[in-house]
């Protein structure tokens, strides 16, 4: 029974192990933009010869990549912080859960938005996500059917 004990005090007063500093430092340190993904992304449109801009500032949401050629808005998203349905990398926090329901609420509220307002100017929404960009050669062939087979 002690251990019973112990295991829900484990699991519901210690879910985080690390202290509030060093968690906030570490979160500080995850990137917006030039994230492995994306950079991965980036190698293999230009293996397939595609010509693209990066987070052009006069598009709504500042898309990762953009074919102006194509019309394409590309963006990379990670898997946790864009909540892709289905990826064991959509895990949810054990502590702190309303304040992370709410951040990705806004995040996933915000990438709906985003979509609407290119798509309403034009332009052809792309998502790359961080679990798909792991694999070079279907990460090749996922973006020549996106860019180039739909156009």
């Amino acid at each position: 029974m002690a251990g019973g004990s112990f295991c829900k005090l484990r699991s519901s007063a210690l879910a985080d192990r690390l202290t509030p500093e060093r968690r906030s430092w570490l979160m500080s340190r995850v990137r917006g933009k030039n994230t492995a993904p994306e950079l991965r992304v980036r190698r293999a449109a230009h293996a397939l010869g595609l010509r693209f801009r990066l987070h052009r500032k006069d598009l709504p949401g500042k898309p990762d990549l953009v074919f102006p050629k194509h019309r394409v808005a590309m963006f990379v998203h990670g898997c946790f912080w864009h909540r892709h349905q289905g990826c064991p990398k959509a895990s949810n926090p054990k502590s702190r859960e309303d304040y992370w329901a709410e951040k990705f609420d806004a995040n996933t509220s915000r990438d709906k938005r985003v979509t609407s307002e290119l798509e309403a100017l034009g332009w052809r929404v792309i998502t790359i996500w961080e679990c798909e960009s792991r694999n070079n050669s279907e990460l090749s062939d996922l973006i020549r059917s996106l860019v180039l087979e739909e156009a």
